[in-house]
């Protein structure tokens, strides 16, 4: 990733049991503990389970997340209302936790964004900014946009973000203790880092991996160099991960807690979407298949495997589409 005057630099150490821990006592009522539920699926030597955030009031796992930063907070610092970047997920879960507050809240979104997320965030009240996708980009970098005040929720970089998110992680344990590897969406980090970081505290043997898709893998071609690199981005189906770099403050905390990345090609989370669909009778995004797709690969090893589905905003005629066979 090139210099970026306007970047915001900032660094991340693993979190700790009290932070995550803290975060769980702030969403409580909020966000829900999502089930784990065993795929039908014949893969020899390997038990997959799935985590299903699909199953959160806003379809994905964001609501922990933002729960936990608008709840770290005072109302001196939601006076100006919150606003996020975010092409759909975390804006939904901003847009909710704002309208159950009763506070403005402003999206900035890609115009790539798909329409089923676009309009769950304009239901939820929330007013849309569309820019172009490296002007969206930019965003997460300067934690700025003209005109904006309230709150800012980053959608990955902010440790009250992840600490909602390392939730997951102890919930994966209490219900399947014995759980040999997690495998976890790479976006921007902020939910495999948080998860990573719950499970390297209470489970070190238990492997995490993130997932990517091929046509936009910065973290694996990362970690392969040593150091944040660019990579060709090419839009797909999967839009709720995958960029032409990774942020450095989220290399550095991901080559710390992650056992590596796990590349999936779009035919292959495709693939995945329909077998939940028609196997687990789970909707669910590009993203939130890819670790699916992954696990089913043999890719994140043997043994009892659990895959985040991390989502489930898909445009109906995209789903309609895999479904029939079209892609």
């Amino acid at each position: 990733m090139t210099d970026d005057p306007t970047s915001t630099r900032v660094s991340h150490e693993p979190l700790t049991l009290d932070e995550i821990e803290e975060a769980r006592t702030r969403i409580e009522g909020a966000a829900i503990r999502t089930p784990i539920v065993r795929l039908d699926v014949d893969v020899p030597g390997t038990e997959i389970y799935l985590k299903l955030e699909v199953l959160q009031p806003i379809g994905s796992f964001k609501i922990r997340g933002a729960g936990s930063l608008i709840g770290s907070v005072g109302s001196d610092d939601l006076a100006n209302g919150v606003w996020t970047a975010s092409a759909g997920n975390m804006a939904q879960a901003v847009a909710w936790y704002a309208r159950r507050e009763g506070l403005p809240c402003t999206v900035v979104m890609p115009d790539t964004a798909p329409h089923a997320k676009t309009s769950a965030v304009q239901r939820l009240g929330a007013s849309i900014i569309e820019v172009t996708f490296d002007e969206w980009l930019a965003v997460f970098r300067s934690r700025a946009f003209p005109g904006m005040q309230g709150l800012f929720v980053h959608p990955f970089s902010d440790r009250h973000v992840m600490a909602g998110n390392a939730t997951i992680g102890v919930e994966i344990l209490e219900d399947l203790p014995e759980v040999d590897a997690v495998v976890i969406p790479y976006g921007g980090g902020g939910l495999s880092c948080g998860i990573a970081s719950a499970i390297r505290a209470l489970a070190p043997r238990t492997t995490v991996f993130a997932a990517e898709i091929a046509t936009a893998a910065p973290l694996s071609a990362s970690l392969a160099a040593g150091e944040p690199v660019e990579v060709p981005y090419a839009p797909s189906f999967v839009d709720g991960i995958g960029s032409p770099a990774v942020f450095p403050e989220m290399f550095e905390l991901a080559r710390t807690l992650l056992d590596g990345s796990l590349v999936v090609e779009p035919d292959h989370a495709a693939e995945a979407v329909k077998l939940l669909a028609t196997r687990a009778h789970v909707v669910a995004e590009g993203a939130g298949a890819v670790p699916v797709a992954a696990a089913m690969a043999g890719l994140a090893g043997s043994g009892r495997v659990v895959a985040v589905v991390s989502g489930g905003s898909i445009d109906a005629s995209k789903l309609a589409g895999i479904l029939a066979g079209s892609g």
